[in-house]
């Protein structure tokens, strides 16, 4: 199979091992014909003959024939048969195996091709093969006669009557749609001895002249390997152009139309007539029926006078009956209303099995049962994210957004949930979004570009339909339609305008539609971008990584089955269409409550958020019928996984609150790592790699195809910009020039992103100070500021009670402790320290440490989200800070101090009595009665989630991250649930539970263990460069990955190691 051999090789191609084929020589003076089971004997034969300018041509059987033919000329060829040798008829086709489409130039008879005609016949095969490829076909091999083009589709059909009538069928379609004056697709290849051009032997037809010379036919290249067509899509094929329908009944004073021809040219309906049937096909030049696109309208007078009329488009019926709705829209003719509503499920209907997508309640009850009792009996949720990672590696956050988005259709009373997602290109975001769109009921998914009113036009837009925008380019007017149809969700969006006859028409846009938008740099105008879920796309080395394994793995092995008929994916359809509209209540609502309410549509989405869980597990929860309205109670269930996926949205895979990109959010948390507080464009090109351009379109916005996208100047408080002369130059040649200085204002970004907590007050609604202390505080915390709207700084620990009943706060009775587990985590002292530390020892020691550093802003290379600022309230044992503040640089200064070992970190007391007994117990035993053991185990049972490990055991260098969603695994210092990292180290893992660290608490373990390393003065950090590919991780402390490398001393250091050795050095020198 080289090139050398092009004979060869199409016969190894076109036919499979010990096939009989039968060889046919055209000559001056006769036939020549004989049979081959050799491939390669066939080849030697055949290249001779080649050579001979008397033959004509040379040809060869496609589809199998009776092997015992072979007798008639074995192996040999006969130049001149006689009436007496037979040659192969239909009858002697075993299978059919090939759909042949020849594509010939209209010429003379007689002649070759010009090279003009050539061509004209190639573009015509593109066509055919795009137009066959958006039916779902598969690639084709694709030829070329020496005259013509051609097609060849690998099928598997048997030889009878109804495999003829379907070949012949789906080439009189194409013959229909292509053929033109310049080429034809020729009708005639449908019988099954049909002879076909061999590849490699030269084609004389007339003689061989400049303009039209003799050629020889080759087989291009086509796909590794072919796929059959599926049974089901050529008859699809076969069956678009319709037989003759029944004659309509006459209604009212309705005329029938006897001239098709002439009531096209009434109407100024261009077209191109061509024969069909017995009757006559128009070709028309505009589709009537939509101004989406111009072809695929057409319509047929059979000779009964019958008239048939529709479009392929699947917005346009998809080939179903359209006359009286072309009849009507230019003779204003209207009696058939009621039919048209009785025929429109049935429209609905055929364009989904046109398309290939019947729905499985139709043909399979076991479907229909399984996704019953998943909705009824389980956690639908799960089993939605499992099918969409069978096709989508990662990304499961954004794919619970669309899944949410999705089920906000059946909430009604919704503000409605739309997806923007953003990330770099290549990413995955239309895969996302397509792998999707296959879990949804296909009547209800509308995807691709269409202009901006097509969505008015659209006559089988359903209520609660799925628009999928990907990476397309959002118009004015396109950006205001989504603004309106957005906020009107519960109902139809309205949209006058006037007609070309200066009528007036009202068009609209049904109810309960959302939106999936997918693009680079997001929605473009600010005010689209607020209204959606904002979530970007995984777009991380070890992201690209798994995709990358996935792909070679799929490459390497065939698929179970195809995609669409897998039963997870049916099961999921079946879902969605099972889910009942109805009312969600929320019973806690008035207790939730946010740390910043300057958003007013982040609430709502919250909130709906928590309606959409609800709607989901709808057949689970409490159910009422009020007025007919079925209504369901959420639960806090509902809440607590609607928080983690908001969560998720102001974190790590989102922009919720900030409405920032993933690329932005880079930048920012780069600036930050750095502690950068004035910039240029080449600094911050040379800290993340990236280009000026990108940086500076980054920063100021950048306006593209007459769209405006905003920077981080618009969007971002924190950073502002001004202009300063700079002084370049050396050896006495200096340079001024002025440059733009980007300014950083860390405060002022801490009090912007504060905001994305959300917390759940208790149903005493105790602020957390008793009723009778009045106005007074301890003072010990006297000199820290308190917010009265923040609920941790209004709640008081060291309150007391001048009374003599001895009463002592109840951590139990306050929301802001035993309802918000995630706003606060406890530290206690660990070397025995009761409530005489305050006097003496560590206690103070650790309260001025964290009061000086209070203030400071820092991060850690695992967690580089964003930086908050520490709120902390301290009494005699315990010390209350926001989980949310990181805690590296009051760490670092009591690391420094030797009182390390008097942190440890412990999750929030709990309100039961007997906890309340055990921490008073606790307290007020002294350092000799009670043993460190008594403690821990006293603790213990005073939290809801007994912490195990002390943060200062954990080494993260025995922790790895795990891959996918977070675990359900408690936390082995805070614990709380919801951890990323799984510990490796073989004495742990040998535990009854897997000992995992959430993402804060290994966060602040890797800062207190790089805080604690001394650099050597060996390294040159002028040396080190910025790289962007795994070299492993740092080699001065062993937890992050190598961001900076010296390729000469062969050293590697992180992010943090390189900017905290960096600072030292520049307070060294001065430098500030």
């Amino acid at each position: 199979m080289t090139e050398a051999d092009p004979i060869l090789s199409s016969l190894l191609t076109l036919t499979r091992k010990d096939q009989v084929v039968e060889v046919r020589i055209i000559t001056q003076d006769g036939i020549g014909s004989g049979y081959y089971n050799n491939p390669a004997k066939l080849a030697q034969a055949v290249k001779i003959l080649d050579s001979n300018p008397q033959i004509k041509g040379i040809y060869i059987t496609l589809n199998e024939i009776n092997p015992a033919l072979l007798a008639r000329r074995e192996n040999r060829i006969i130049m001149r048969l006689t009436k007496k040798d037979a040659t192969t008829a239909d009858h002697d086709i075993t299978r059919r195996v090939w759909l042949p489409i020849d594509i010939d130039p209209k010429r003379p008879s007689g002649v070759s091709s010009s090279d003009e005609e050539h061509a004209a016949a190639f573009r015509k095969a593109d066509e055919i093969a795009a137009y066959l490829t958006s039916l779902g076909w598969p690639a084709p091999l694709r030829a070329d006669s020496g005259n013509g083009a051609h097609l060849l589709y690998r099928i598997d059909l048997p030889n009878d009557d109804d495999s003829r009538e379907l070949i012949k069928s789906c080439l009189h379609t194409l013959h229909l749609l292509f053929s033109d004056e310049v080429c034809t697709v020729d009708c005639a290849n449908f019988n099954a001895a049909r002879i076909w051009k061999l590849y490699g032997t030269t084609s004389r037809k007339g003689d061989n002249t400049t303009e039209r010379p003799h050629r020889k036919a080759c087989l291009f290249a086509g796909p590794e390997r072919l796929t059959l067509v599926p049974d089901s899509d050529l008859h699809r094929l076969g069956k678009i152009f319709p037989k003759e329908p029944e004659k309509m009944t006459k209604t009212g004073k309705e005329e029938p139309v006897t001239d098709l021809a002439s009531w096209l040219k009434s109407h100024d309906l261009g077209y191109v007539a061509k024969p069909y049937a017995d009757g006559t096909l128009y070709i028309l030049d505009q589709c009537p029926f939509s101004d989406a696109h111009q072809d695929g309208a057409y319509a047929i007078q059979f000779s009964s006078g019958a008239i048939f009329a529709g479009c392929h488009h699947d917005s346009c019926g998809g080939g179903t009956q359209r006359w009286q709705d072309l009849k009507r829209k230019y003779d204003g003719t209207s009696d058939i209303e009621d039919r048209l509503k009785k025929l429109r499920g049935d429209r609905i209907r055929d364009k989904a099995v046109y398309e290939g997508r019947v729905p499985a309640s139709l043909s399979d009850p076991g479907i229909e049962e399984k996704a019953e009792r998943i909705l009824t009996t389980a956690d639908p949720i799960p089993y939605m994210l499992d099918t969409f990672s069978h096709d989508h590696e990662g990304d499961r956050v954004v794919a619970e957004c669309l899944i949410m988005s999705l089920a906000s259709r059946s909430v009604i009373n919704s503000k409605g949930l739309h997806v923007s997602i953003t990330g770099e290109s290549g990413k995955g975001k239309s895969h996302a979004i397509d792998t999707m769109m296959n879990l949804v009921p296909p009547e209800v998914r509308l995807s691709g570009r269409m202009s901006d009113k097509a969505l008015f036009y659209i006559k089988d837009l359903q209520p609660g339909t799925v628009i999928a925008l990907d990476d397309v380019t959002l118009s004015d007017q396109m950006q205001e339609i989504l603004k309106g149809v957005t906020t009107s969700f519960q109902r139809p969006f309205t949209y006058r305008t006037v007609s070309k006859d200066r009528n007036a028409v009202t068009c609209t846009i049904p109810e309960r539609c959302v939106w999936w938008i997918a693009k680079v740099e997001g929605a473009g105008d600010d005010q689209v971008f607020n209204r959606m879920l904002t979530a970007w796309i995984d777009d991380s080395e070890e992201q690209d990584k798994r995709v990358l394994s996935r792909m070679l793995a799929e490459a390497a092995h065939l698929p179970d089955t195809r995609g669409d008929d897998r039963e997870d994916v049916l099961v999921v359809r079946e879902m969605w269409r099972k889910l009942e509209p109805a009312f969600v209540l929320i019973p806690y609502a008035e207790r939730i409550q946010f740390q910043s309410a300057s958003n007013r549509r982040n609430p709502d989405m919250l909130l709906d958020l928590i309606k959409t869980h609800a709607i989901l597990m709808q057949f689970q929860r409490e159910r009422t019928i009020r007025d007919g309205m079925v209504c369901i109670s959420a639960t806090i269930d509902d809440f607590s996984e609607a928080v983690r996926l908001y969560d998720a949205l102001n974190g790590e895979t989102g922009g919720q609150s900030t409405k920032l990109t993933r690329r932005e959010a880079t930048l920012i948390n780069s600036i930050e790592k750095m502690g950068l507080v004035e910039m240029t464009v080449p600094e911050l090109q040379r800290i993340t790699g990236w280009a000026s351009s990108s940086i500076y379109k980054l920063l100021n916005g950048y306006n593209s195809r007459g769209n405006t996208y905003s920077g981080l100047l618009e969007k971002c408080p924190a950073i502002s910009v001004y202009e300063r002369a700079v002084t370049t130059g050396e050896d006495g040649r200096t340079i001024q020039r002025r440059t733009k200085v980007y300014a950083w204002d860390a405060s002022l970004y801490a009090a912007w992103v504060k905001g994305g907590a959300v917390s759940l007050r208790d149903e005493s609604g105790c602020s957390g100070r008793d009723p009778d202390d009045g106005d007074e505080s301890s003072d010990s915390d006297s000199d820290l500021p308190i917010d009265p709207d923040d609920p941790i700084d209004s709640f008081d620990p060291h309150a007391s009670s001048d009374s003599d009943d001895g009463d002592e706060y109840d951590p139990s009775k306050c929301g802001a402790l035993s309802g918000c587990s995630d706003v606060v985590e406890i530290f206690e002292c660990a070397e025995g320290q009761t409530t005489h530390m305050a006097q003496n020892g560590p206690e103070k020691s650790v309260s001025e440490a964290v009061r000086k550093n209070k203030d400071d802003c820092c991060t850690s290379e695992a967690s580089a989200s964003q930086s908050k600022t520490a709120d902390i309230t301290q009494n005699s044992t315990y010390t209350y800070v926001h989980s949310s503040t990181p805690l590296c640089e009051a760490e670092h200064t009591l690391t420094q101090n030797g009182l390390d070992e008097h942190l440890e970190p412990r999750p929030p007391v709990c309100g039961s009595a007997s906890a309340e007994h055990n921490t008073q117990k606790l307290l007020n035993a002294g350092e000799n009665e009670l043993s460190q053991a008594d403690r821990e185990r006293i603790f213990s049972a005073s939290c809801s989630n007994p912490a195990s490990i002390p943060i200062s055991q954990i080494r993260p260098s025995d922790f790895t991250r795990i891959s996918g969603w977070p675990s359900k695994v408690r936390c082995a210092v805070c614990g709380r649930a919801h951890t990323v990292y799984s510990c490796t180290k073989s004495d742990l893992k040998n535990q009854k539970e897997p000992v995992m660290l959430c993402e804060e608490c290994y966060s602040r373990a890797a800062s207190r263990h790089v805080a604690r390393l001394v650099m050597l003065p060996t390294l040159d950090l002028h040396m080190m460069k910025r790289v962007d590919r795994d070299l492993g991780r740092c080699q001065v402390c062993n937890t992050f990955a190598v961001a900076w490398h010296d390729s000469s001393a062969q050293t590697g250091l992180c992010e943090s190691c390189y900017s905290r050795e960096l600072s030292r050095l520049n307070k060294e020198r001065g430098v500030l």
